[in-house]
């Protein structure tokens, strides 16, 4: 049996990145408890606040946070251009997880993504380890996504997240 190569895929001092075979992963632990972290990633009126590179204006269109629920999240860069970020439900489990369809279009390439599962680690000491992994299906899917410059993207969120959870203790 073949097994996967763990590839690194643009790590910084504050968020891993990695694929294995199918599967793109990001972690990073923020220096907020556990309750905090969901609460950013499932409250409508802070999404917003932290969702997307910086200059991006997020809007939530849906979050009906129950399996079945969908979501439909737009963020609109500098110029006026739209992305647009959706899906469903699978399993929510507050708050430690949160499985779901996690799609975005991508402008003259269609849809990307696919499942993803977000889960929320409490590590005993205040801070909350959260890992992303999106179940791309293969290395090539992989690739398309992330020439999409998705890795920047996404460590500029987490860091925006960063900033906001001291605001909500």
């Amino acid at each position: 049996m073949m097994t996967a190569t763990r590839i690194d895929r643009g790590s910084t001092v504050t968020t891993t990145i990695y694929s294995e075979g199918g599967d793109l992963t990001y972690e990073r632990i923020f220096d907020a408890p556990r309750e905090l972290v969901w609460r950013a990633n499932t409250d409508a009126d802070l999404i917003p606040r932290w969702w997307g590179p910086r200059g991006h204006t997020t809007r939530v269109v849906d979050l009906d946070l129950r399996p079945g629920g969908k979501w439909r999240w737009v963020s609109t860069d500098e110029s006026g251009n739209e992305f647009a970020f959706y899906g469903e439900y699978l399993e929510v489990i507050e708050p430690e997880r949160i499985k779901w369809t996690f799609m975005f279009d991508v402008p003259g390439v269609g849809p990307q993504g696919g499942p993803e599962t977000l889960t929320l680690e409490d590590l005993g000491d205040g801070r909350t380890k959260m890992r992303a992994v999106g179940h791309m299906g293969s290395e090539e899917a992989i690739e398309a996504a992330l020439a999409t410059g998705m890795t920047a993207g996404a460590i500029e969120t987490w860091d925006r997240l960063d900033e906001l959870l001291p605001e909500l203790r």
